[in-house]
This record gives structure tokens, C-alpha cells and sequence, in this order.
């Protein structure tokens, strides 16, 4: 009887029509849509585990089936149940996406993200996955590195891009100095995923490099000459 009443307590429906969706914690929203758990693993155990084996809810709202199925607790009714909701969502974002949200230029990405990026002690790389007429799709996190760098890998980059059906993007990262100016390894990694976008079909418009300073955007600088090559590039 001890162990129903702990299940009984767990009431995140009641929960949600009491105060509204909205106050609701994201493992409690998750444990709605999941519905049910087993005998082995209640649902909000399965969900905590989902969470937590993802890397998080964006991360999670990026898996499909297959790797839903991964999970244990989770077969393909759940897994495609997960997958639909947060299409569902995404779709809702993309139809009420403003026209701010349509990148046109540099300084668009640098009013999107210099509130995030400009302030932090450490480098961060995002990426932008772009719709054939340059909305906005999503916002990707893809890698933290120290003060003074941050490793990317192209994988990283793209497989993110795939999953969305991206038709382009943009990548920008940040330098915690405040000098927006880019590095050797700034546009060899430009020139890295510019090869790459160009394999899988996505193309990337820029490299925007974010500081407190301002911002430099590498397709401008490749453009005009601005930055030199890199020994040995093309």
C-alpha cells in the first residue's frame, strides 16, 4: 500500500489543470505525454531517466524512433508518441515565428545572440539551421570549451542540421576577450565546414564571431580579403 501511495502522489495531470500548463516542471509535462510507465519503471522514473540519458529536453526533442526505442522502457508506440508531440511544438514555433527571426545578414545573428553569448567566460558554439527562405528553424548549442577555445567537430555541427531538414545554416561562437577578431583556427574551421555543408547538401552562409566588442562575420572578411589564408588553405 506504501508504494501505491507514493505512484498516487505523483499527479502531474491534476497538477496541470490546477495551476495551468505553464507552472508545470518540464519532468511532470514529460511524464503527461509519456502516459504511463510499467511495473518495473514508473512513469515518472522514466521519464527522469529520459532527461537525464539525453542530455536534456532539446536534446530529447531532437531523437527519433530509433533512438528513443534505445531507451529502456521505451518501445515504438512511446517513441512515436514523443517524436509527434514535439513535432507538434516545433511546428506551432515555426508558424508564429516573427519576421525578426528571418536572418538577412551578420547583424541579425549578432542581435540574436549577443545577450547569450557576449558575456560568458568560456566559448560557445551554436548553430543556426535556416529554411530555404532563412528562418530560423532552431538554435543549437553544439560544444563549450575554456576561455580561450572550443573544440568542434563537423558531425556535431551537421547531424543536428539533418535531423531538421535544414535547407542552410549559420554557426557563431563567442570570444570571452571582447575582440571580435578571428583566429587562424577560426577560418580554418570555417573553411572545414564550409567543405562539409558542401558534401551533405547544406550550405553554410557565415561564421559569426560574437563579443562584447561587436562582432566579426567571416563571409564578409573572406569576401573582402580582409583575413589572410591560412598556410596550406585553398
Amino acid at each position: 500500500m506504501q508504494e501505491q501511495s507514493s505512484d498516487f502522489d505523483f499527479r502531474p495531470r491534476e497538477e496541470l489543470i490546477t495551476y495551468g500548463a505553464h507552472r508545470v516542471s518540464t519532468l511532470r509535462l514529460l511524464s503527461i505525454v509519456l502516459g504511463s510507465g510499467s511495473k518495473r519503471l514508473p512513469v515518472q522514473k522514466l521519464a527522469s531517466s529520459l532527461l537525464a540519458e539525453s542530455g536534456g529536453i532539446v536534446a530529447l526533442s531532437h531523437a527519433g524512433v530509433a533512438e528513443l526505442c534505445a531507451h529502456d522502457g521505451i518501445g515504438e508506440a512511446l517513441a512515436t508518441r514523443l517524436v509527434a508531440s514535439f513535432q507538434l511544438g516545433q511546428r506551432v514555433l515555426e508558424a508564429s515565428l516573427p519576421a525578426a527571426s528571418v536572418v538577412r545578414g551578420p547583424d541579425d545573428i549578432f542581435n540574436r545572440l549577443r545577450s547569450r553569448l557576449a558575456s560568458l567566460n568560456q566559448e560557445v558554439f551554436v548553430v543556426l539551421a535556416l529554411d530555404v527562405r532563412g528562418r530560423i528553424l532552431d538554435e543549437i548549442e553544439v560544444a563549450r570549451g575554456s576561455l580561450s577555445s572550443v573544440e568542434v567537430h563537423p558531425r556535431e555541427v551537421f547531424r543536428p542540421l539533418i535531423r531538421r531538414s535544414a535547407y542552410a545554416c549559420v554557426v557563431a561562437h563567442n570570444h570571452p576577450s571582447g575582440d571580435p577578431t578571428p583566429s587562424s583556427d577560426d577560418l580554418l574551421l570555417t573553411r572545414r565546414l564550409q567543405e562539409v555543408g558542401r558534401i551533405v547538401g547544406i550550405e553554410l552562409l557565415d561564421h559569426v564571431i560574437v563579443a562584447s566588442g561587436g562582432y566579426s562575420s567571416m563571409a564578409d572578411q573572406l569576401h573582402t580579403g580582409a583575413v589572410e589564408e591560412p598556410e596550406g588553405g585553398q
